[in-house]
Parts: C-alpha cells; sequence; structure tokens
C-alpha cells in the first residue's frame, strides 16, 4: 500500500495500539513491520490466525506468554564466536523456559480446534538439557553461581578467606589509631583495602597512599602490614574473572550449538505473540471476524471508527459492490462525512492486515489491490500549490493507477474552484472511476451531484441526518437519500424574521424546491421505515423467546408425562407379581386337595392360561410419540394420502395435493399448508398385533375355547368333533390350541395324531408341557 494512504487514513495508530498489547520484543518486531496484504490467500490465514486466538482468549482469558526475549542477536554472537553475559545466557533459559509453558498451554487446551497454534506449538522444541545448563550456572539475578564449577567454588572460599584476614587487621587500625582516623572505617580505593588517615598523621601509619580527599584533609592509605593480604586477594579475584569467563564460554558454545532450534522456536513465539496481540486488540475494540472476498463487497452493520472513542462514536451500517458500487455522500459540514470515508477506508487495511475490525458479526470486507484517498485540505505552501491544485494532483495520480480491483475515497470531490465548474469535473471525475469498475465513496457540497446517483447505474445516494430540533448532526449515515441544505430551517430556528427567509425562498428554482421536497419526504419515509423495522425486530425477538419457553415447558410436560406412565407400570407390575404369586399358591393349595375337589385336568390348564393372560396391556398407555414415530431416514416419495408432520410448525397433517415437482399442499387441522418437500418428514405408524383371548366364528353365535376335550367320547364321534372343532379354530384365528384325550390306552391320542399328519393346515403337534397336562394333551400348531 501506498505510504501516503497509510498516513491519511491513520492506519499507523492503529498499528502503535498494536504494539503495546505485544507480550514480548518477538511480538512487538512483528507488529511494527505490520503491512496490509493485497494476496488474498495471506489474507484469509492471517484472518484465520487472528479468529484461533481470539477464541482461546474469550474461553481463557490470557496466555502464558510472559519471559520470552528476542535472543537472536545473542545467537548470533555465539555463532562467530562471542561469549555471552551472565544476563545474556539468562535471557536464552527464560526464552526455552517461556517456549514450553505455552507449548504446554496449547496441547492442553481440547477446545476449540487450533490447527495454526498447534502447527506453531509442534515447531517449539522443549531444549530441557540447555536451559538446565544454564540454571544450575546463572541464579535468576545474573550472577555466576559457585556451583558452576568446583574450581569456582574454591577460588571464591579463597576470596572470602583473605578478605576477612584483611578486615581483622584494618578492624585493628581503626580501633587502635582512631584519633588518627577521619572516620572509623575501612573503605576502598583502586581495589584494595585502605583507611581514611588525616593528612597530619601521613608519617604515623606506614604504607601505600591510593587517593586523597579533593580537599587534601584526608589520604586513603593501604597500611604495609596488609598490602600482602591485598595482593592474594586481587590475585584471586583474577583468576574467578578468568574461571567466570571460562564458564560463560561454555555455555556460549552449548546455545551456537542448538542455534538452529532455537532460531525455530524463536520464530514460532514471535508468531504466537503476534497473533494473540491482534486478538487482544479485537477484544478491546469489540471487534469481529470479517469474511474476506475478491468481488469488492464491503458490508457492515453497526461500523464504528476504531480510533474514536467508544463513548462518542456512532456506529452506522455500509454497504457497497453488490447493488450498487459508489455512494456519493452529500451534508452539512462536521456531519460526519469525512470519518465515514475514513472508517471504511481504515476499516478495509486493517482486514488486509489480518486485523478484525470493530462491527458486528457477519460483516464483509473485500482485498483491493489498493486503497487510494484524496482526504482533507493537503495544500502544499512549498510548491505554492493552492487547496484545488493539491487536490487535482492527488487524483491525477489516482486515476493513472485506478482499476476494477482499488478502493477509491473522495473528499469534497470538485472544492476549492467555481461551483459550477467544480460540480461538472467531479461528475466527470466519478464517472471515469465508475466506468473502470472501481469502489468509490465521495463526499460532496455540490447540490448538482444529489441527481448524480438518480442518473447513473450503479450509483447511489447518501447523506448524514441533521437534527434541525437541536442546530447538530446527529452523525447517523442514511443510503438511499441524498442531503439537505438545511439553510432556511437552521435560519427559522436561530431567529431569523419568516418574511426574510420567504423572499430568500423566491430568489432559487421551482426545480430545487421540488427536490429539497423530495428529500424530506424521503428521509421522513425512511426514518419510519426503519422505526418499523426496529418495532418488527423486537416483536420477532419476543415471539422466539416466547416460543423458546413453549417449547420448554412442552419439553417438561413430555418428561413428566412419561416419568408417571413408568411409574404407573412399575407399580402395576408390582401388583400383577403379587397377585400371580397369590393365586399360584392358592392353585397350589387346592391342586393338593383335587380328589376331594373332583376337578379334570383340562379345567387346571383353562385356569392357568386365564391367569397368565390376566396381565393388562400396559403398552396401550404409552405416549402417542411412542406409537407413531418418524422414518428414520427420508428416501421415499411423498404421495396424496400420506401421514407427515411440518417440522418448522411441529404439526401432523394429511398430504391432499401436489402442487409442483418439490412442494405439497399438507390439511393440518382446519387448515391447508403449501410446504417444501425438505420441511415435511413422512409418518410411520406402529400396528401392534392384538390376539383376543376369545373369538367369534362367523355365523355363529357361540364362542371357541382354545382347547377341545374328548375324553369319553367314541372313536368316531371324537374325530367327528375335532375336525369341526379345528375348523372353527381355524376362522378363530388361533395360533395353537390344546386337545385333551386323556391317557387311558393312548387310542385317542393316537387317532388325534394321526388326523394332525394328514390336515393341511397343522403345522405340527406336539405332547402337552409339565404344566399343559402332559401325555393327556396333544398341542396343535398352525400354519
Amino acid at each position: 500500500m501506498n505510504q501516503r494512504i497509510l498516513q491519511v487514513l491513520e492506519y499507523k495508530k492503529i498499528i502503535d495500539q498494536l504494539t503495546e498489547l505485544a507480550s514480548s520484543s518477538l511480538g512487538q518486531e512483528k507488529t511494527s513491520a505490520l503491512k496490509p496484504s493485497h494476496d488474498f490467500e495471506t489474507v484469509s490465514r492471517m484472518q484465520s490466525e487472528t479468529d484461533e486466538a481470539a477464541q482461546v482468549l474469550r474461553l481463557k482469558g490470557n496466555v502464558p506468554l510472559g519471559g520470552i526475549f528476542n535472543i537472536k542477536p545473542s545467537i548470533q554472537r555465539t555463532i562467530i564466536g562471542g561469549v555471552l553475559s551472565a544476563n545474556e545466557c539468562l535471557d536464552v533459559a527464560s526464552t526455552i523456559y517461556g517456549g514450553r509453558q505455552i507449548k504446554r498451554f496449547i496441547e492442553n487446551m481440547e477446545d476449540p480446534e487450533m490447527p495454526i497454534l498447534r502447527e506453531l506449538a509442534d515447531e517449539i522444541l522443549p531444549l530441557s538439557e540447555l536451559e538446565r545448563q544454564i540454571r544450575s550456572c546463572i541464579d535468576e539475578h545474573g550472577v555466576v553461581m559457585d556451583g558452576a564449577s568446583d574450581k569456582l567454588r574454591t577460588i571464591r572460599s579463597r576470596i572470602r578467606t583473605f578478605e576477612s584476614r584483611v578486615r581483622d587487621k584494618m578492624d585493628t587500625f581503626t580501633k587502635s589509631k582512631a584519633k588518627m582516623l577521619s572516620d572509623a572505617i575501612v573503605t576502598i580505593r583502586n581495589e584494595r583495602y585502605v583507611l581514611p588517615v588525616k593528612q597530619e598523621y601521613r608519617r604515623d601509619i606506614a604504607g601505600i597512599v591510593h587517593d586523597q580527599s579533593s580537599s587534601g584533609a584526608t589520604l586513603f592509605i593501604e597500611p604495609q602490614s596488609v598490602v600482602d593480604i591485598n595482593n592474594q586477594l586481587q590475585e584471586a579475584r583474577v583468576q574467578e574473572k578468568q574461571e567466570v569467563e571460562r564458564i560463560l564460554k561454555e555455555l556460549s558454545e552449548m546455545i551456537a550449538a542448538d542455534e538452529s532450534s532455537l532460531y525455530q522456536n524463536v520464530e514460532a513465539l514471535g508468531k504466537i505473540d503476534f497473533m494473540f496481540a491482534r486478538a487482544k486488540l479485537a477484544k478491546e475494540m469489540k471487534a469481529s471476524m470479517p469474511k474476506m472476498n475478491v468481488e469488492g463487497r464491503i458490508k457492515m452493520r453497526q461500523a464504528r471508527h476504531p480510533l474514536i472513542s467508544p463513548e462518542e462514536v456512532v456506529p452506522n451500517d455500509i454497504e457497497i459492490g453488490e447493488d450498487y458500487h459508489s455512494i456519493v455522500i452529500t451534508g452539512p459540514n462536521t456531519g460526519g462525512k469525512t470519518v465515514t470515508l475514513k472508517l471504511v477506508g481504515l476499516c478495509t487495511l486493517m482486514a488486509q492486515s489480518g486485523l478484525q475490525v470493530p462491527a458486528m458479526d457477519g460483516c464483509e470486507l473485500a482485498v483491493f489491490e489498493e486503497v487510494y484517498a484524496d482526504i482533507g485540505d493537503e495544500q502544499s505552501i512549498e510548491q505554492s500549490l493552492s487547496t484545488f491544485s493539491s487536490h487535482m494532483t492527488n487524483i491525477v495520480d489516482i486515476l493513472k493507477r485506478v482499476n476494477h480491483r482499488s478502493l477509491v475515497l473522495f473528499d469534497e470531490l470538485g472544492a476549492g474552484t467555481d461551483p459550477q465548474e467544480g460540480a461538472a469535473l467531479a461528475m466527470s471525475i466519478l464517472d471515469e472511476v465508475v466506468n473502470r469498475d472501481a469502489r468509490v465513496i465521495a463526499t460532496t457540497h455540490y447540490p448538482e451531484l444529489k441527481a448524480y446517483g438518480y442518473n447513473r447505474d450503479g450509483v447511489i445516494n447518501a447523506s448524514v441526518e441533521f437534527d434541525i430540533q437541536t442546530l447538530k448532526p446527529t452523525y447517523r449515515l442514511l443510503i438511499g437519500v441524498p442531503g439537505r441544505s438545511n439553510a432556511f430551517e437552521i435560519s427559522r430556528r436561530l431567529g431569523l424574521d419568516s418574511r426574510v427567509i420567504d423572499m430568500a425562498k423566491q430568489h432559487i428554482g421551482v426545480e430545487s424546491q421540488s427536490v429539497e421536497n423530495m428529500i424530506a419526504s424521503l428521509e421522513e419515509s425512511k426514518r419510519g421505515a426503519e422505526e418499523d423495522y426496529q418495532q418488527a425486530e423486537e416483536i420477532l425477538q419476543q415471539a422466539q423467546v416466547l416460543y423458546e419457553d413453549l417449547q420448554n415447558q412442552w419439553n417438561q410436560f413430555e418428561e413428566k408425562r412419561e416419568k408417571l406412565y413408568q411409574k404407573a407400570e412399575e407399580k402395576a407390575e408390582r401388583a400383577i407379581d403379587k397377585a400371580k404369586s397369590e393365586a399360584e399358591d392358592i392353585v397350589r393349595e387346592i391342586r393338593s386337595m383335587k380328589d376331594q375337589a373332583h376337578m379334570k385336568e383340562h379345567e387346571w390348564i383353562e385356569a392357568r392360561k386365564m391367569l397368565d393372560e390376566a396381565k393388562p396391556d400396559l403398552a396401550a398407555h404409552k405416549s402417542d410419540k411412542q406409537k407413531a414415530k418418524p422414518a428414520s431416514k427420508e428416501t421415499r416419495e411423498l404421495k396424496v394420502g400420506d401421514e407427515v408432520k411440518l417440522l418448522q410448525l411441529n404439526q401432523q397433517g394429511t398430504i391432499v395435493d401436489q402442487v409442483g415437482s418439490n412442494e405439497y399442499q399438507v390439511q393440518v387441522g382446519v387448515m391447508k399448508v403449501k410446504a417444501k418437500r425438505k420441511d415435511l418428514q413422512f409418518m410411520q405408524t406402529e400396528q401392534s398385533y392384538k390376539t383376543k383371548p376369545m373369538a367369534q366364528v362367523k355365523g355363529k353365535g357361540h364362542h371357541v375355547k382354545t382347547e377341545l376335550d374328548l375324553r369319553g367320547e367314541r372313536y368316531e364321534d371324537a374325530l367327528n368333533r375335532l375336525g369341526k372343532y379345528v375348523d372353527d379354530a381355524l376362522l378363530a384365528g388361533y395360533p395353537r390350541v390344546s386337545i385333551i384325550h386323556g391317557k387311558g390306552t393312548g387310542a385317542l391320542r393316537t387317532a388325534v395324531q394321526n388326523f394332525a399328519k394328514g390336515h393341511r393346515s397343522i403345522s405340527s403337534y406336539r405332547a402337552g408341557g409339565m404344566n399343559e397336562g402332559g401325555s393327556g394333551v396333544t398341542v396343535l400348531e398352525f400354519s
């Protein structure tokens, strides 16, 4: 992007805010170098990076990015053989630790998905051994510790011994020669312990003079008795310095050995810090991620200028690039026209820099090759250019380079010259830029340009609203409504005589008055439409809340009903089990007395079956939702008569007509509704088969039992009764019946079984079970 455009739109102020939010010099280096990109893939990736970091901030509030330094210069010095200081080595260890912390933080996050951050985290290498070596030698204050080597520990032990001996001897002087000293203290000059001796006692204390006071009244003397010890102390300190240098050289060589891994870590950490700096700026601005395109579309709802304080800024809706490619904004001075231009331009630059923009979610911005702007009075005294000449110089340069992938911002187009010529020139310039299919937003005072939007395709008028009652601009942008001069209304509010105003109106043409009246009508209509829209939006939100409330109540009701049914079933099951158990006890007791009761075997069997069939059908009490369930997959075509569910209304109905290839008419109660196929769900009804314990034979006036007792019958009579009974049982729809023939000689049992073998409707037969009468009963199974 042109550097002048960045300056005019105050892009650097955004960069300054961004740089302050970086956690390390690595991030600050990248934020300060940030420039808008015109490559769509690059911009899209940067927006994805910012959005990932913003999601992490929303979930976690902050990220561990402390203790990270730009150690690239230090690494470079080690590569060429330089020796780092203790603090520089400590910065390397701190950066390694900081990288490991952010790596662990990202790896431990489960939600949301963060492919870019995880990729960067994978690039960070732990380098734990290098960090351990540095921290084992250097403490947190940047001092090489005694334990860095055995030799250093020995040397420092000797230094402490020498220092102790020197102090002991010097303390002897301060006590015995106190009157000869300016102060009874031991001080240091030239790294040697000395005494502050008065000038007149110079010859009373033998030693080496290292310094004197500014007045010359005090001499700093090293007594001869401590010269040797001081010499030994100085020698030990030289050895200490050499050992420290050796340790730091070893650490520097270790750092140089891992230079590629360290560079990789630093680069990854810089990118992560850069991402989170952009996310923090978005959080401060309450910004949202724009959807980027290359078609020149800009759609922003409730967009705010990022450099105006939230308490003062007025949000506006801005749209360009779809129904129209150019906007001409008219209106009074200080009404916010220039702010609107800068808002669109600055938000575009921010979006192309991977920054989120201060607008509502769902905003859309384009990636332009260039953004051109002619804004403000840039008159150059040095070049002796007038305001008009200065603007025209910029415009000429713009017209040389503008194309279909350009955004052009003109402020007060054609100003600074004769109004009639300026208006004509402004329309001509606009025509030229519009014909090149660029996106254009221009502001102007010329009334001739109010009609420009009505006479050109792809061009629309706009204005900034002005409140006549308060005589102040509201800073609201009105798309589709040209601005009014408001001169007569403002003069009237300020007290100008009505007679003067009426005379002034006679001086303007009828056409101008008609245009002003039309604009006033448009403003009123737009204001009314916005109020209606706001009211409709509120009603829609209330309806949505009511719908969700009713849905929750219905779900609670369904859940409660299911619980009650389940509880009732469990209670009924327990009651039946108890009754059955009691009945079993009674049957068992009566069976033990059957000789006295003279009851037949088949009567015991029938009583037992009736007891089993006494269990009620609890499934009949299931909810309608369980009886009719929607098909799991919609694969069939619908036809007239099908039962369907309208998903949007949550109602069931019947298809009465097909009105199109993919549209049906559905009867829902007393209403007929048209619905698309995707909004309909075919309903499958579960049909449960219920077997009645007794069935009535057609044409008969009696019921057929599930068993036939042939005991005591003659052979032929028994077979006749058996054939007739089997026919009646088949008509009744029984799946099986029991034939009681007794044990006896077995003749009847054989006759029944031979009959079963020869009957085509009997699939099989078997002897009765232990609780069915045993061998005295044959059970016939029907096919």
